[in-house]
């Protein structure tokens, strides 16, 4: 069994760097205008707490505070019901829910928090893609 060094940011992830590096584009993972919402059966509108815009959602999650960037992410139609809870959530960019598996959230989550790489994303709201771009830190 190896030792690993303990400054390396990949020490409890299953992926290794090499899996990140890159650019990649998650789709329609983004809250957006067109996010599913409940509508009421009798009335055939949507309730108040789940009438929302791409807006109000961005201005929710960069409302909260965290040393780490949030997204906006779209709530369930049962969460939006059962709690009557607004059509969108906020997470960490590299949430598993945007990224599609808890491999990936780690991998990005430790190159996020380390100084040897670069990790940028854009979150394009009308499109609902979430696009991640790692590189290290000493490559131009």
């Amino acid at each position: 069994m190896t030792e690993e060094p303990a400054d390396d940011p990949f020490h409890d992830c299953e992926l290794n760097p090499d899996a990140i590096l890159g650019t990649r584009t998650f789709e329609d993972v983004l809250f957006t205008d067109d996010t599913e919402t409940p509508v009421n059966v009798l009335t055939g509108e949507t309730p108040a707490h789940s009438r929302a815009t791409v807006e109000e959602a961005k201005g929710f999650a960069s409302s909260i505070d965290t040393d780490t960037p949030q997204i906006a992410l779209p709530a369930s139609v049962e969460t939006q019901i059962e709690t009557q809870s607004k059509p969108y959530t906020a997470a960490a960019f590299f949430h598993f829910k945007a990224t599609g598996s808890l491999e990936l959230h780690r991998a990005y989550h430790a190159a996020y928090d380390s100084d040897v790489f670069i990790v940028d994303f854009e979150a394009n709201y009308e499109s609902g893609d979430l696009t991640i771009t790692v590189k290290r830190a000493d490559e131009p």
